[in-house]
């Protein structure tokens, strides 16, 4: 999730575990402790670029890393306090708000490394990295829990109230994406596609709007389905595998091409231009609707520069003019009107 929400969640726990001994103190390092597993995101500009997809929420983002160093920041802590407050407690705050940010990166797409060093990553893929229908009412409720004092109970209760609408805004996530995917294949096949390997996804900032992705033999073709409305057929992307052009790609050094396949779980599209490659993994989606069509590529991949027929440069792709182009007003519609 994005660093806002785990800020909200580090402190609310932290609210839990330590706020009526420590007052303001425990949601501010409960805070710092929920946004310690994201620092991993320095370490990729030590990383070739594919390597870094890896690297970030990997063992920054482990059980493994939470009981290791939580003893470690405590310990920081409980002397820069002069030991004021239980050593005991301080690492308490700091593995559950280190252990709830995976927890909760668990349910983006993206997931987490949550076992390594096992080369597993788990995710749900049940609610967008932002989402501001789960962070703004949950953040609404700690901010003014926190103007009460420690050991009132209305401070406590807001804080436990903010926690359980999280938890049930997660299981919500589930449960609709659970009755998309059950209803996917029917969807595909009213409109003459006979797909296979079908992945469901929420679009970006809603839990209202979600994206079905399923392929044949040579194409991948994106769905959308809202809450409010039936499916429309009109609204299916195609793109095509050219997964050949992967497979025919060579490197100079090592080669990437097992690990892009990794990284995507097999839901890419390649292109080719002259000169350049380009790998796009569609897990993340297209820019199509959220800028009504004036934009189409998907929104994550990597570019390649060729020379020689050997891959010398790799970037991470980013479209030029995509975000530029956001419609929120069409996407509203899309999302609420049929």
């Amino acid at each position: 999730m994005d660093s806002l929400t785990q800020i909200i969640l580090g402190a609310a726990v932290g609210e839990v575990v330590a706020g009526k001994k420590m007052g303001n103190r425990a949601p501010f390092w409960g805070a710092i402790a929920g946004t310690i597993p994201d620092l991993d995101v320095f370490m990729r500009f030590f990383y070739h670029p594919i390597d870094a997809a890896l690297v970030h929420r990997g063992f920054s983002h482990s059980l493994v890393f939470a009981i290791l160093f939580s003893p470690i920041f405590a310990w920081l802590v409980y002397r820069l306090y002069q030991r004021k407050n239980e050593y005991s407690l301080w690492v308490k705050l700091f593995f559950w708000g280190i252990v709830t940010h995976p927890i909760l990166d668990m349910f983006t797409n993206y997931g987490t490394s949550f076992l390594w060093p096992f080369d597993l990553r788990i995710t749900f893929n049940t609610v967008f990295v932002i989402d501001p229908l789960y962070t703004i009412p949950f953040g609404l409720l700690l901010l003014i829990a926190l103007f009460f004092k420690r050991d009132h109970r209305w401070r406590q209760r807001l804080n436990q109230i903010g926690l359980i609408y999280s938890s049930a805004y997660l299981l919500w996530g589930v449960i609709i994406k659970l009755f998309i995917l059950s209803h996917s294949h029917q969807y595909f096949k009213g409109a003459g596609i006979q797909g296979e390997n079908t992945m469901v996804t929420p679009m970006p900032l809603t839990s209202f709007y979600w994206m079905m992705l399923t392929e044949d033999q040579d194409h991948y073709y994106v769905g959308y389905k809202s809450l409010f409305y039936d499916f429309h057929r009109q609204d299916i992307d195609t793109f095509p595998k050219n997964h050949h052009i992967l497979d025919e790609l060579k490197w100079k050094g090592k080669n990437y091409t097992s690990t892009l396949k990794h990284i995507s779980n097999g839901y890419y599209s390649m292109e080719s231009k002259g000169n350049q490659a380009y790998f796009y993994d569609l897990r993340f989606g297209s820019l199509g609707l959220i800028t009504d069509k004036k934009e189409e590529k998907p929104i994550m991949g990597y570019e390649f520069s060729i020379h020689k027929g050997i891959v010398y440069k790799t970037s991470v792709f980013r479209s030029k003019n995509g975000f530029k182009n956001i419609n929120f007003e069409a996407y509203y519609h899309k999302i609420f009107n049929p």
